[in-house]
């Protein structure tokens, strides 16, 4: 299923160095927790829309090649995190089939459950860096995310009715 706020989040343009941000914009885009975490905060029930969820081949990477090892498959999960209903995130991750064995095969299987709630849980999670990006007015970020040393790579649209803004 495609989705404009899928469209916006494929278009972000990612900084070589951090741009000057407002200290609240920082806050966000700079969380190094789980943004699930951060949004159940609110006090709103926080919910996943499920908007795709395949394997893909690495020609489907475009942009996001050179930031994982080179395989055949790569397992997508693109997502709209919402709180109270609203979508405040969109969200795609790319895990390499070689990722997906042992306690990480459950990656393919999170179904409606956030993808923080998983990850953070895991004391073998480790963050290699978080690209800041940017698309018109929407700001967004990048990380390559580590499972027991297997990565994952994590991209994170904040959408319109997000704090962020």
């Amino acid at each position: 299923m495609s989705h404009s706020a899928l469209t916006q989040l494929r278009a972000l343009r990612y900084f070589d160095v951090i741009p000057p941000l407002e200290p609240a914009q920082r806050d966000w885009l700079m969380l190094e927790d789980s943004m699930t975490k951060r949004f159940e905060q609110f006090g709103k029930p926080v919910s996943v829309t499920l908007l795709n969820e395949e394997f893909v081949s690495r020609d489907s990477l475009a942009a996001e090649q050179h930031l994982l090892p080179e395989e055949a498959r790569y397992w997508l999960r693109e997502i709209l995190l919402c709180v109270g209903g609203e979508p405040w995130l969109a969200g795609r991750t790319v895990v390499p089939e070689s990722t997906l064995c042992g306690p990480e095969l459950a990656l393919q299987n999170l179904g409606q459950t956030p993808l923080g709630r998983y990850l953070f849980t895991s004391s073998t999670l480790t963050r290699d860096f978080i690209e800041i990006g940017r698309h018109d007015a929407l700001w967004g970020r990048r990380s390559r995310l580590r499972l027991s040393g297997k990565p994952l790579l994590l991209t994170e649209l904040f959408l319109p009715a997000s704090p962020l803004y």
